[in-house]
């Protein structure tokens, strides 16, 4: 097992997305073929883009991404990114607009996306350069870029060079939907060789055919070294080795906002941890507390001071 305190550096890379979240917060059901009241904002997202903004909240010093993003926006994402402390990687696409999510949030803060992944998934392999990694002691993959075939040769050509330099990597799998529409068989094949699989339950379970969380954790750990599946209020469950390795609790919220980027949070937290020295445990358990704080905030991201 690749150890993150061997690798070259301390650093963090991210290359998966930026989107502009456009968040309706409805406090009554939708209502179909008329109007329901909602509180509506446009605000910076994307699930790449929100794990290193989070993990720079976690005291990770030195965050990248690697995303690409429509002219039309690109310099705006650039700016929400580098003031939040990202070192903002930002491949310009004059044809296609930065995707976007709209994003229904229920009275009970969960919420139901609507996605244009425009630009996303036109990540290139010339939009990636080995160089990137020099300095990065962890790689992380959003699973998104996996659901088209060019991005997915940039995603698994940022892995296969990773892995070659010793960097371990980590892979988000993004999204029950999409995920269910590639198939589980053939998103292993593209996630081989990540050191680390944080799925969520519904991912977990798509990806094994498994009821349960923890035995699908633990079934995903037959194929990657390291699971941790996060439950939502339910914490996250560990895994290695097929075997469940510990469970940890989730942070109470008096006052849920919007679930939207909990688990994104969960990973920024989780790998700056990870990075900072901690055991699989220790950083779970940081995820949860900052997945408890996006869960309080409106949007994806971390407030930027």
């Amino acid at each position: 097992m690749t150890d993150a305190g061997a690798a070259a550096g301390r650093g963090l890379l991210v290359v998966g997305e930026v989107v502009t979240d456009v968040v309706a917060r409805h406090g009554s059901p939708l209502v179909h073929g008329t109007d329901t009241a909602a509180r509506i904002r446009s605000v910076p997202g994307g699930a790449g883009a929100n794990v290193a903004c989070w993990a720079v909240r976690s005291g990770c010093p030195d965050v990248a991404l690697l995303a690409r993003a429509g002219a039309e926006s690109a310099a705006w994402h650039r700016d929400v990114l580098e003031r939040a402390g990202v070192r903002a990687l930002l491949a310009v696409d004059e044809e296609v607009a930065t995707a976007t999510v709209i994003s229904l949030v229920d009275a009970a803060a969960e919420r139901t996306f609507l996605t244009d992944s425009g630009a996303v998934l036109r990540l290139a392999t010339e939009d990636f350069a080995p160089s990137m990694l020099d300095g990065v002691g962890w790689l992380h993959l959003s699973g998104y870029l996996l659901f088209a075939a060019t991005s997915r040769a940039t995603a698994r050509l940022a892995l296969r060079t990773a892995r070659e330099r010793g960097i371990p990597v980590s892979v988000d799998p993004a999204s029950a939907g999409f995920l269910a529409e590639l198939g589980p068989k053939r998103f292993l094949e593209y996630a081989e060789g990540a050191e680390l699989l944080l799925p969520n339950a519904d991912e977990a379970r798509l990806l094994t055919g498994l009821p349960e969380p923890a035995e699908a954790a633990a079934e995903l750990s037959r194929t990657f070294p390291r699971i941790a599946v996060t439950l939502g209020c339910g914490g996250a469950v560990l895994a290695a080795g097929g075997a469940v390795t510990g469970r940890v609790r989730a942070r109470p919220v008096l006052d849920p906002v919007d679930s939207t980027g909990a688990g994104d949070a969960f990973t920024g937290g989780f790998l700056a941890a990870l990075l900072a020295g901690a055991d699989d445990e220790a950083a779970a358990a940081e995820g949860c507390r900052t997945g408890a704080e996006a869960v309080a905030t409106v949007g994806g991201r971390p407030p930027i001071p």
